[in-house]
């Protein structure tokens, strides 16, 4: 066993997550911890892709194109993997841009409504 790995108790408590996050992860095969008998052990690479992944679920992208993207870099390599990213970085923002407006628009029409309702109550 190497010196740099982390227990499941450890990983979960390191990133946030919940037990049932963390068996989640890997049942969708975004982690692969080793396993000795029941145990799961952590290393470097594990935890490198806990960090994108919950960068990934930060930014809005579905666990299946995280769990794409990861794929590409084990098959392609690191500058198809960046290539990817910057096509699904400009997909999220355009996508979370137009949630924004339509925020914008509901909260607009919710105080437009609320100063016709307040004013009626004078």
């Amino acid at each position: 066993m190497t010196d740099d790995r982390i227990s499941f108790k450890e990983m979960c408590a390191e990133f946030e997550v919940t037990p049932r996050t963390l068996r989640y992860y890997e049942y969708i095969e975004l982690l692969q911890p080793d396993r000795e008998g029941r145990a799961r052990f952590y290393g470097p690479r594990e935890r490198a892709r806990m960090k994108l992944i919950l960068r990934g679920r930060k930014y809005g992208f579905q666990l299946e194109e995280i769990r794409q993207w990861l794929l590409i870099y084990e098959n392609e390599g690191n500058e198809a993997q960046m290539q990817t990213f910057v096509e699904m970085a400009d997909r999220q923002m355009a996508e979370l841009e137009k949630q924004r407006d339509q925020i914008t628009e509901a909260i607009d029409e919710l105080k437009s409504l609320r100063a016709q309702t307040a004013s009626s109550l004078s």
